[in-house]
């Protein structure tokens, strides 16, 4: 079977890798001219861990991986901490320890692994034609492919979600979570934290955070509730950091002094979808942020977009009734998981970011002392249902 994929992402080139690795004719196209991972880095948690062990990368991204071993909360203005526990739990319930990973290695990975030779970019889709036979992708060049299958990997501005869904209903838009997102890679420090540990500074709504991953490096990330659309100009730097958390902790700001801007520092107003269950039309279908734009509070956008293409995987080898049949399976797979892990991310920005702040301040006061179980639980709930678990959920700890 030839297959079509647009978007050279997380979820189109693992798709892509599995179904090559079915046997099937795979050509991926992407509109980016050249590969500029957007985010600095991710969270690959236990499920998205299995399925890229599942596509035969489990040492590589190993390899890839920070030593997370613990997890710390830390009051945002005095840096007393309020909380350290270890994650050991989450792997020894669920079966594989979780990985943050620099979001260009693992793309690069993916790139490698698949074939960058049969990734075509500068090619942006214009238009999609299913003849009930074949499927055609048009390209804003003229030129055109045909496949038996089509899948949509064009992220939160998915063209491909458009053709899906429309059918003269409205348009799904974003909305916004309310927050921006400030992040980028950094040296280990521990005067910012621990380099095995995942830690976190809280206050006013807003998060300061590092997560380890490998090369000797810190992921970071600021949190700053703000409206949409203010003005913003990258040659201010860290300014705005400095000006949102004047007065915080020591770890802080020598976080702040370690960030080189014109190397790595990115800004991202932070936008979801509501859920929607139609992902399928015909011979095509949808998966990662087309189908299930998240807000990133519970670290599962990336792990949703390999759990889409497990899935898909799994349906095209298994079932031969017809390609419709198979996307249609495939979508009953994933879409209610997947909107479900939206609304938890949804929840949690609401509960973090001060929107309430009294929620917020009994979320903070939750931290004060807690061994970590509560926040354990919460973690391995979202792992716990992944389709690669085949059912077998987890273990006790």
């Amino acid at each position: 079977m030839k297959v079509i994929i647009i978007g050279a992402g997380v979820g189109g080139t693992s798709a892509g890798i599995a179904l090559r690795r079915l046997g099937h004719d795979v050509t991926i196209y992407d509109k980016m001219r050249e590969n500029k991972p957007v985010g600095a880095a991710l969270s690959l948690w236990s499920n998205g861990v299995k399925v890229l062990n599942w596509l035969g990368l489990a040492e590589q991204v190993a390899a890839l991986g920070g030593d997370m071993a613990t997890m710390a909360y830390h009051d945002g203005h005095s840096g007393e901490q309020l909380c350290r526990f270890s994650l050991a739990p989450v792997t020894t319930m669920t079966g594989q320890k979780p990985y943050p990973v620099a979001r260009a290695d693992l793309q690069a990975l993916l790139m490698r692994t698949f074939g960058v030779d049969d990734i075509r970019l500068g090619m942006r889709l214009t238009e999609v034609h299913d003849d009930g036979t074949t499927v055609t992708a048009t390209f804003a060049d003229g030129s055109t492919d045909t496949a038996d299958m089509l899948i949509g990997a064009d992220g939160a501005r998915s063209t491909i979600r458009d053709y899906v869904t429309r059918d003269g209903a409205p348009r799904i838009e974003r909305k916004y979570s309310g927050y921006t997102n400030f992040n980028g890679l950094v040296a280990l420090d521990a005067d910012i934290g621990p380099a095995d540990q995942w830690t976190t500074y809280v206050a006013e709504g807003k998060r300061a955070a590092v997560m380890p991953i490998a090369g000797g490096r810190f992921y970071f990330w600021f949190d700053v509730p703000q409206p949409a659309g203010l003005a913003h100009d990258p040659d201010d730097g860290i300014a705005p950091l400095r000006a949102a958390f004047a007065g915080w902790a020591p770890g802080v700001q020598t976080l702040l002094d370690a960030i080189d801007p014109a190397s790595s520092l990115n800004r991202v107003e932070i936008w979801d979808v509501d859920p929607f269950h139609t992902w399928v039309k015909g011979r095509v279908a949808i998966l990662g942020d087309a189908a299930h734009n998240t807000a990133p509070d519970i670290g599962q956008g990336a792990c949703s977009a390999l759990e889409d293409a497990f899935a898909l995987g799994i349906t095209v080898a298994t079932n031969t009734v017809s390609v419709e049949d198979s996307l249609l399976r495939y979508q009953r797979i994933r879409s209610e998981r997947a909107g479900e892990l939206v609304l938890r991310a949804r929840r949690r920005g609401d509960e973090t970011h001060a929107f309430d702040p009294a929620i917020t301040q009994a979320w903070y006061d939750s931290l004060r002392g807690t061994d970590g179980a509560g926040i354990i639980r919460g973690i391995v709930g979202n792992i716990e249902d992944s389709p690669i678990n085949l059912g077998g959920g987890v273990l006790g700890a």
